[in-house]
């Protein structure tokens, strides 16, 4: 952050006018650490293409650390539904994580980080057993822009045996791709992932345990707000099952979700 000089030049104006000049132009130097964050209100809040608010308005939040290393911290956090999409983990969603990103002069960008699942508010035991729901996971990505288009692939790995997740590993491929449209504050946006393993076992066949997620969408910043909306579908079965589809009863059927974001 830079702080201006011009408050101590006019200080000294009298006795050193023409100083004022240089004094005015001076700054502190700029902190190597930088603090950002942003809040959020969604009217679906999708993880890899799963609602885990019960298809209903969430509320969202992040505070990152940034120094100009490329190192960073932060946390992120959301209102959950405890009762259908995620029973017995609360109802708030907190996510800790850290790592390192930078930009090579070919263009080319890379993440690197660890992830904290913590549900604060759910429950030390359920149904009479321990009720494990925190877990680690690993993650990495590789962006590149060209122009006004900018393509990202990466992965999250969480090992198994911890445990929120049982004996199974999780595995999750993605790749975006984001347009801004030239001289508009608009830009269009592109996803699928791949879910595998203790985070992906969503269909009715015991022995599928993946499943894809996509999503196409726009949005428009003006002035630290950003206003979007996506759709949001996944090829987890859609049989009925007592009148209901199955995908609709793990928050995986097809939506149009929109949300509300300001960044500070």
């Amino acid at each position: 952050m830079r702080y201006s000089m011009i408050s101590l030049g006019a200080l000294m104006l009298a006795a050193a006018a023409p100083a004022m000049a240089q004094d005015a132009t001076e700054t502190e130097p700029a902190s190597p650490v930088t603090i950002t964050g942003s809040i959020t209100l969604t009217t679906d809040y999708r993880f890899r293409g799963l609602s885990q608010s019960d298809k209903k308005v969430a509320a969202q939040s992040t505070v990152n650390v940034n120094h100009e290393s490329g190192l960073y911290a932060g946390v992120w956090t959301s209102t959950i539904d405890d009762q259908t999409s995620l029973p017995g983990y609360g109802d708030v969603e907190v996510d800790l994580y850290g790592g390192y990103t930078k930009t090579l002069e070919s263009g080319v960008g890379f993440d690197v980080g660890l992830l904290y699942y913590f549900y604060a508010s759910a429950p030390n035991r359920l149904g009479g057993a321990d009720n494990d729901t925190d877990f680690f996971e690993p993650y990495a990505s590789v962006n590149y822009t060209l122009g006004p288009v900018n393509v990202k692939v990466g992965g999250n790995y969480a090992w198994s045996g911890q445990s929120g997740l049982g004996d199974d590993d999780s595995l999750y491929l993605y790749g975006n791709v984001s347009a801004s449209i030239p001289t508009t504050p608009i830009k269009l946006l592109g996803h699928v992932g791949r879910s595998k393993g203790a985070l992906g076992a969503f269909n009715l066949d015991p022995n599928d345990d993946s499943y894809l997620d996509w999503s196409l969408g726009a949005e428009v910043s003006q002035k630290g707000f950003t206003l979007g909306v996506q759709y949001v579908d996944t090829d987890i079965t859609s049989t009925r099952l007592g009148g209901e589809q199955f995908n609709r009863l793990v928050g995986g059927k097809q939506t149009v979700l929109g949300y509300l974001t300001f960044a500070f």
